[in-house]
């Protein structure tokens, strides 16, 4: 929804919840589309969201639009929505969506809730959402729809076409056909144009292709939607340790999973968690942010102690007070860039240990550059500021060695936090941060003591 529009629906939503006139703002949600609701809900405060829920769950007749709008929810958001329903209302929207949706929904609930709920359901329903709660969460066993439709290798290209009209909205949009055979093993899969064009006929095995992407039901989402990516593919097929198809993982439902990791990749590199948002109270805020402060407290108290060595030439010649911050705000700048591009090639699966070497001396070439090219200009103001020339000299030299070591640090942390099995986004930009600082001030200071007593005595 464009934000013009969104700001008008946000304002007569508002208006007529504050004046109690629900029959208009009724009229006026039934027709919008799930996903414009779902964008409204996500923008209301509780009060306003609850209101809302309730009308559909009031007024809407045999819950259309609902169980879509919740699967369009933010978890947080999401979690709040269900605990405003009995559960009754609960099973209604669970056995509504496709599994994967469900089980997803179904996981923000409390164990007890969630036991209640699958005892409850239909049978078939239950099992399919026990079987993807089973699998780790990010997981492409979790993310998968386990509504699909696949036919064996005999199968005619008439009858398969058939199945599909059978199958109608049961399935997931089948923008392939997946082949299997009598154990229901992944053998092959089949494009809807090449059945529209083929003889009705000819049999399914005739027309596959056996080279088939696919990926096991513990690979990570994030590796899913590189596949998906890379191979300009609509969907993927999910298989287990037998290689027997047991899910679908769609391009919706990957475009969903890149906006995920990138927002929460943006928040790690912040330092705020990623259920973090504007509508949490203070202390709510405070919990999820302070923990962070301290640790970029401990960070830059490294830089501070290594300030604290040098107080004595500090207080001999006074420009270096005026000129070291912009040392190691300028290294910190590339430092952070450097972590930026890394954390991003590395999530998406373009580099590892392996393939880091080429990158790793590119990257500090690259930063070399940057300390020349700034440290030069710098170091020319900074004679013509100070009217010192060996003092241009050090603080140029300073600026070449800290973008040097900012771009190298920048490369190997997020490196060694994917080695070590952590995210490379996880307060990478910090560490950095605090390797650029305390690389800028020993080395800007440093040099200072060493040579400025011998020339400006």
């Amino acid at each position: 929804m464009k934000k013009l529009a969104l700001e008008k629906l946000l304002k007569f939503t508002r208006q007529f919840i504050k004046y109690r006139t629900l029959d208009h703002l009724w009229n006026a949600l039934k027709k919008l589309h799930y996903a414009d609701v779902a964008t409204l809900l996500e923008h209301l405060n509780s009060q306003e969201r609850k209101t809302v829920i309730q009308l559909f769950i009031e007024r809407e007749q045999d819950d259309i639009k609902l169980p879509d709008i919740i699967s369009e929810l933010k978890d947080e958001v999401a979690a709040e929505v269900l605990s405003y329903m009995d559960i009754e209302k609960i099973i209604c929207i669970m056995e509504k969506l496709p599994s994967d949706d469900a089980s997803s929904l179904i996981s923000l609930l409390d164990e007890e809730m969630q036991i209640e709920i699958l005892k409850r359901m239909k049978k078939e329903d239950s099992e399919d959402i026990r079987e993807q709660l089973a699998y780790p969460e990010e997981s492409a066993g979790r993310i998968m729809s386990t509504d699909f439709l696949a036919l064996m290798e005999d199968t005619s290209v008439g009858d398969a076409i058939s199945a599909i009209q059978l199958a109608g909205e049961d399935v997931e949009v089948p923008f392939y056909l997946y082949v299997i055979d009598k154990d229901e093993r992944l053998i092959g899969v089949v494009s809807l144009k090449q059945l529209i064009l083929t003889n009705p006929k000819t049999k399914l095995k005739n027309i596959m292709n056996t080279d088939v992407y696919k990926v096991d039901v513990f690979t990570d989402q994030e590796e899913v939607a590189s596949v998906v990516a890379n191979y300009n593919l609509l969907a993927i097929p999910v298989v287990d340790e037998n290689d027997k198809l047991v899910g679908v993982v769609t391009v919706d439902d990957i475009i969903d999973i890149i906006q995920s990791e990138a927002t929460e990749d943006i928040y790690k590199l912040a330092g705020i968690r990623q259920d973090y948002h504007t509508n949490l109270s203070v202390l709510e805020s405070l919990k999820k942010r302070v923990p962070w402060l301290f640790l970029s407290l401990f960070t830059t108290s490294v830089s501070a102690f290594i300030v604290g060595l040098f107080k004595g030439s500090i207080e001999d010649f006074i420009w270096l007070a005026v000129f070291m911050p912009i040392v190691a705000a300028v290294g910190g700048v590339v430092g952070n860039q450097t972590v930026a591009i890394m954390v991003r090639e590395i999530v998406i699966g373009n580099l590892d240990w392996k393939t880091a070497k080429p990158v790793l001396f590119k990257q500090f070439f690259v930063g070399l550059g940057s300390g020349i090219a700034i440290g030069l200009i710098s170091g020319i103001v900074s004679f013509l500021v100070s009217g010192f020339w060996i003092f241009g000299a050090i603080f140029a030299i300073a600026l070449i060695i800290n973008l040097s070591f900012a771009a190298l640090f920048g490369t190997l942390v997020p490196l060694i936090f994917k080695a070590l099995k952590l995210d490379p986004a996880l307060a990478s930009g910090m560490i950095v941060t605090m390797m650029t600082d305390s690389i800028g001030y020993l080395s800007f200071l440093g040099l200072a003591s060493l040579i400025l007593p011998h020339f400006l005595k």
